[in-house]
């Protein structure tokens, strides 16, 4: 790819190549409006050798932009916050909203190959790495992003020269890094690592496009051409609805009954509850210093149905923490610039960094329930969430997460009973809306989409768990039991 990449020795003419550059500027320019009417967000990676041209390219690209519709991130080598998040967590974060661009200054590439090359990833770690990111980016088209991926490329000879040019102004020298001269002095080895790289990413959606950069106004004007040839493909196609293929891959998954043959006439006594309750909440006082000296991070999600007992479940669990080291998530309707964004967005920006706790109350799963019988997603949408939903938490315990699910369970009767309740008491009142009888309505078809869901991503990394909560002592306990040994068993393995 790169190595057979035959370089240009002769310049163009320069006045053909700024008419081009004028008309093609032209063209990206109308097409902002275009790309804001259609709702398509354009992701624009740029990565290439040190010294190539990216900041540079990267100007000339926006300058025909509004400002407003834009944003430019340089990516730097992850700061000790960034590296207690998943690899791909400040990656996710930073995805544009509907009908804007992101220009990256290198990324993702740029940092896998660094790391594995100051030997931060094994070869197994470096594989997994690369699956990692084509899951990524496939997602990202998946949900109707625009991602173009520009490689510049120059010869050994070339990148010598700029970097002494650089070196040898005050106000430029600062341009070039450690790592830059490393580079040179190692050309043959980084193109090695660049070539594997880039064949084992080159996709048929999201395929690299390799530019020359010895000549600027050349390069400027075959990225503008990528880049405008790219928006016309993608608006088509969001105009022509074609649609993707779902991608469903196979998940080791773990057996877990349908929920009407769970029994919920577990109970537990008073006496008992509050004597294991005190234990529990002892223990995991306990394991929270421990789960935070060793860095591990813990994912709680929480969904069930409406008045099961969640918040009450939860709140036995924060009890006993150090409310330095938990947050609680309640996650409602998505707002405006939620919606804008892939709908793991919210969630991947709420990932605890590692020693830390983080507890949803109710989650991604929303995109199979909720979404799915209330219409705010297409079908094709919703059946392909189980398989993201699945890469995402293999994403979270591959780095190291502890993610428990529960779902918490009551029959239609209890639910009524606690309804009721919570209507005629004025202190609790405000627990029960107009929705909730709405959903209770629904009461068939939300059990349908949850036995579908559990049978479908109760992996056996990241199984579910059903949480009998007729009994709200009961259910607490089991939260409990069930929070304490997976924590315990993580501890064990560190």
């Amino acid at each position: 790819m790169l190595r057979n990449f035959i370089f240009q020795t002769e310049r163009e003419e320069k006045e053909t190549v700024k008419q081009e550059i004028k008309k093609l500027r032209d063209v990206l320019f109308r097409q902002e409006q275009i790309i804001k009417k259609a709702k398509l967000p354009v992701l624009v990676l740029v990565e290439g050798w040190g010294a190539a041209g990216k900041g540079r390219l990267i100007g000339r690209l926006i300058s025909p932009i509004d400002p407003r519709s834009f944003k430019v991130v340089s990516t730097n080598a992850p700061t000790d916050e960034e590296r207690r998040h998943p690899f791909l967590w400040r990656h996710f974060i930073n995805i544009p909203e509907n009908g804007k661009f992101l220009f990256l200054d290198s990324g993702w590439m740029d940092e896998t190959i660094r790391q594995k090359q100051h030997k931060e990833l094994s070869s197994g770690e470096y594989a997994n790495r690369l699956q990692s990111i084509n899951t990524f980016e496939r997602q990202l088209m998946d949900n109707g992003y625009l991602l173009v991926k520009i490689f510049l490329n120059i010869t050994e000879k070339e990148q010598k020269k700029r970097i002494d040019d650089l070196l040898a102004e005050k106000d430029t020298s600062w341009r070039v890094s450690e790592h830059d001269v490393w580079q040179n002095k190692h050309y043959d080895t980084c193109l090695a690592d660049y070539e594997e790289y880039l064949y084992a990413t080159n996709t048929p959606d999201a395929p690299w496009h390799i530019i020359e950069s010895t000549h600027k106004p050349e390069a400027e004007r075959d990225a503008l051409k990528i880049l405008t040839d790219c928006i016309d493909i993608a608006v088509k196609n969001r105009e022509a609805q074609e649609e993707r293929p779902i991608i469903q891959k196979d998940y080791p998954l773990n057996p877990t009954p349908l929920l009407c043959d769970v029994d919920l006439n577990r109970t537990i006594s008073d006496e008992e509850y509050d004597k294991e309750l005190k234990r529990c909440q002892e223990k995991l006082s306990a394991l929270h210093n421990r789960l935070y000296r060793k860095k591990i991070p813990v994912i709680l999600a929480y969904e069930g149905w409406d008045a099961a007992g969640k918040g009450g479940n939860i709140k036995r669990i924060t009890n006993a923490l150090d409310p330095r080291g938990y947050e609680v998530i309640p996650i409602a309707s998505p707002l405006p610039h939620e919606l804008a964004r892939h709908y793991l967005w919210r969630f991947w920006k709420q990932v605890p960094k590692t020693g830390h706790i983080t507890i949803f109350d109710r989650t991604w799963y929303g995109r199979v329930m909720v979404e799915r019988l209330e219409g705010f997603c297409s079908e094709r949408e919703w059946k392909r969430a189980y398989n993201e939903i699945n890469e995402f938490e293999r994403e979270l315990t591959d780095w190291g997460a502890v993610l428990l699910k529960f779902w918490i369970h009551i029959d239609k009767e209890t639910q009524l009973t606690r309804f009721t309740a919570r209507q005629n008491d004025p202190d609790k009142q405000w627990k029960i809306t107009d929705e909730d009888w709405r959903n209770r309505e629904k009461w068939e078809l939300y059990e349908t989409a949850v036995n579908e869901m559990i049978q479908k991503t109760s992996t056996k990394t990241a199984p579910w768990h059903i949480i009998e909560s007729n009994d709200k002592k009961y259910a607490r306990i089991k939260t409990l039991h069930l929070t304490i040994e997976a924590i315990e068993k993580a501890l064990a393995a560190r």
